[in-house]
């Protein structure tokens, strides 16, 4: 590593080397020397120099689902563009080969980004209104039919004391 002083791309203010983002305008620090490059050093350095440090924090939560990785890498796409950091998940439940590409994917973002990435996702018609409709819940599923099974149980029970 080099021992080059930091310094922000946006307001140029020097920062010591333990530091990440700039104290006054929060992008993300840069070598010194390396402020004259035109071009990101790697497709890595570019997605990191497009996040929003104000959408990094706290656990993953859910925002989207998509059919495939295709369709889940696009989504990861509009929300890179407006800042906001994501990663792919596999959908719990489907039996699909890691290395495929096939199977829902379930797009997940830091919670500090999740209304921004909603609304994002809201404005390209991505996710409806109602965000408990976007996500699947097993729970309530197996919560339904563990009703059923108890009111037909109750219901062949009266049977049969009814006509014993």
């Amino acid at each position: 590593m080099t021992s080059e002083a930091l310094v922000c791309p946006s307001c140029a203010e020097p920062h010591p080397s333990d530091e990440r983002f700039c104290r006054v305008c929060k992008m993300p620090l840069v070598y010194s020397g390396s402020l004259e490059l035109d071009e990101p050093v790697s497709e890595r350095h570019e997605r990191a120099r497009k996040i929003d440090p104000r959408y990094t924090e706290g656990d993953l939560v859910r925002v989207a689902g998509a059919m495939n990785q295709a369709e889940a890498e696009f989504v990861q796409g509009l929300l890179l563009e407006e800042g906001i950091p994501s990663t792919l998940r596999r959908t719990r439940g489907f039996d699909v080969p890691d290395m495929l590409a096939a199977g829902p994917r379930d797009v997940m973002v830091p919670a500090s980004g999740h209304g921004a990435a909603r609304e994002v996702l809201l404005e390209a018609e991505i996710v409806g209104e109602d965000p408990a409709a976007d996500e699947t819940r097993p729970s309530r599923v197996l919560a339904v039919l563990l009703a059923v099974l108890a009111c037909g149980a109750l219901i062949v029970w009266l049977g049969t004391e009814l006509s014993t």
